[in-house]
């Protein structure tokens, strides 16, 4: 796979977990007190991970072509993680 194309494949991948997210922002809005608060200590765990896989995002455009083969791996890890956590926290909290 070419480093542009992997790279619009990221990027799609880390929009799709940006509108999990906002989703799920909103639906902690409408909870209540008690569970809002855990809910926002999960949203600020998966904004991390999130601003994690950005940067390695920018990492990847801004490496050499043959250096953004080995990151490869690491992002799509993180990607995956981030990925399972969002699916995690909306299960439990829908």
């Amino acid at each position: 796979m070419l480093r542009n194309d992997y790279l619009k494949k990221l990027e799609k991948r880390i929009d799709e977990c940006n509108t999990l997210i906002e989703q799920w922002e909103w639906k902690a809005q409408q909870k209540e007190a008690d569970l809002k608060i855990t809910c926002e200590r999960h949203l600020v765990e998966l904004r991390q991970r999130r601003d994690e896989a950005q940067n390695r995002f920018q990492e990847i455009q801004t490496t050499g072509e043959e250096a953004w083969e080995d990151m490869k791996i690491g992002t799509e890890q993180a990607l995956a993680d981030l990925r399972a956590r969002i699916e995690q926290a909306a299960s439990r909290f829908n």
